[in-house]
């Protein structure tokens, strides 16, 4: 089958390997509804598709993502009509980034804001441009925090620092992004989107059916007891054990060569 053809959306393959490439870049890749219906489609796509085994989420032109484009609104903003679309609209799309079975690493080119900066944050790994920041902009219009940035900045930089970026809605540079572990790398910006593919690529060599109970792991730590984290652990390491990966990892050791994962 044909990769998909997006009206706001770039989806480019490249082996196991998939960028998708938020495509507005006219409003700086602002949210509206043909963005947000093709970032759904594409995400559970690759959520599906055992042949791709990490991606890249990244923005044409100079900025990431800016959030929500108010003007896709019209004159229907009203308090109603905003939860409703929190929850169905952009409440589905972190979590299909923060739960894909297969690593996602966002490739932060320009400012990520808003729910922008919540997707960004909703990936595995963050690369950025030296150029790029983030910015809870919601303050700045007297708004909260939304798309899950709440759960993202509270669980990453602690509550005093968490509610300091929300309450100032100021740029936060790349680099004290890093410092504050809001991201992993800081690359130069003419190098972003090649070094987020190559780190894709290597990824995507990895036993990704490993990676993805790592995210699981990860993320029943984040809410659950050291007794729970144990125990879920254990169910998932069952998993591992009786993997294909798991099987191939033990006889490339004893054999001394390279291991070739299939991701299963």
């Amino acid at each position: 089958m044909p990769d998909p053809r997006y009206d706001a959306l770039l989806f480019e393959r490249d082996g196991a390997v998939v960028t998708l490439t938020m495509n507005r870049p006219e409003r700086r890749n602002a949210l509206n509804r043909a963005l947000e219906a093709d970032l759904t489609d594409a995400l559970r796509r690759v959520r599906d598709d055992a042949g791709v085994r990490a991606v890249v989420l990244t923005g044409a032109g100079k900025g990431f993502c800016a959030g929500a484009d108010l003007m896709s609104f019209g004159g229907g903003l009203t308090g109603d009509v905003v939860e409703r679309h929190l929850v169905e609209v952009y409440g589905p799309i972190v979590e299909l980034l923060a739960t894909m079975p297969k690593p996602v690493l966002a490739a932060v080119n320009g400012v990520a804001a808003g729910a922008g900066c919540s997707f960004a944050l909703a990936c595995d790994l963050v690369m950025m441009a030296d150029d790029a920041a983030l910015m809870q902009a919601f303050i700045n219009i007297g708004l909260v925090p939304d798309a899950g940035s709440s759960w993202f900045l509270a669980r990453q930089v602690g509550y005093y620092r968490a509610f300091e970026i929300a309450a100032e809605g100021a740029r936060i540079p790349a680099e004290r992004c890093r410092e504050l572990g809001l991201a992993n790398r800081v690359v130069p910006a003419a190098e972003l989107l090649g070094q987020a593919q190559a780190w894709a690529q290597a990824l995507a060599a990895r036993p990704t059916f490993a990676l993805a109970l790592t995210k699981k792991a990860l993320h029943t730590a984040l809410v659950s007891t050291l007794g729970e984290t144990i125990r879920a652990e254990a169910t998932l390491q069952r998993q591992c054990v009786e993997s294909e990966d798991h099987a191939e990892g033990v006889a490339a050791f004893l054999e001394k060569r390279e291991a070739a994962f299939q991701g299963r």
